[in-house]
């Protein structure tokens, strides 16, 4: 299955968190959308691993994307080295999207980072002919998006761009929900974490609307970018 976009998050709940909003647009407009979560997140104080695998799925199902695999790296110890990076190639290659979307360069949770230079790298060599792998006992050609765009997490880092969401932020909240482990419940027994409080379920949704207000639309999300965008004509950026 070749996908227009594959959006990786080093943990369960990262790419809706991050994007969510644009992944539920991008459906919507008939494009084919995959996510592919580097870790279980077996390590988060709330839940278990088992419960965010159904959770993850869920998410999936409201977002409507077309396949969503877990690489099961070590939450909290991967590394940016080899092995690593063949495994991402792997389904790079599997599955040929045009754009790549993953972690935000620089955030709170040491794995954020580490997440988005592995899968950067992996980009990059994926379109090595002489990086060989292997799907299913076949073997697999070079594959090298064509963009490598960063969403954005904990920190309010400055974008480089903005997308309008206006009319999908419901659905991105939605899939977030999903995840009834991880965030603010006022019933729950369990620890409070920074993004189990009631502020941070808020800020998702006055996050969008600050950035949409910039743009002149309800809802945005931002992105950072690895190399200059293109345009055709000035028209294209109305």
């Amino acid at each position: 299955m070749k996908l227009d976009i594959l959006a990786f998050g080093a943990h369960p709940d990262d790419v809706e968190l991050g994007c969510g909003g644009t992944i539920a647009k991008e459906v919507a407009l008939g494009k084919k959308v995959g996510i592919v979560d580097l870790t279980r997140g077996e390590l988060g104080t709330r839940g278990t691993a088992e419960l965010r695998d159904q959770e993850a799925m869920a998410a999936a199902q409201i977002l409507g994307v077309a396949v969503r695999e877990n690489l099961q790296m070590r939450d909290g110890f991967f590394v940016n080295d080899e092995q690593h990076q063949l495994e991402v190639i792997r389904l790079i290659r599997k599955y040929r999207p045009e754009i790549v979307l993953c972690n935000a360069i620089d955030d709170r949770h040491i794995d954020h980072a580490k997440g988005s230079k592995l899968v950067s790298d992996a980009c990059f060599l994926s379109g090595l002919i002489k990086v060989e792998t292997t799907d299913n006992g076949q073997n697999q050609s070079a594959w090298r998006p064509k963009q490598v765009y960063h969403y954005i997490q904990w920190k309010n880092i400055e974008p480089d761009f903005v997308v309008d969401i206006s009319g999908f932020n419901d659905q991105k909240v939605e899939a977030i929900l999903a995840y009834g482990s991880q965030f603010y419940n006022p019933n729950s027994a369990e620890p409070v974490t920074p993004i189990a409080t009631k502020n941070f379920l808020e800020s998702l949704s006055y996050r969008a609307q600050d950035l949409g207000r910039l743009i002149g639309t309800d809802y945005a999300e931002g992105f950072t970018k690895e190399r200059y965008l293109a345009v055709n004509s000035l028209a294209d950026l109305l």
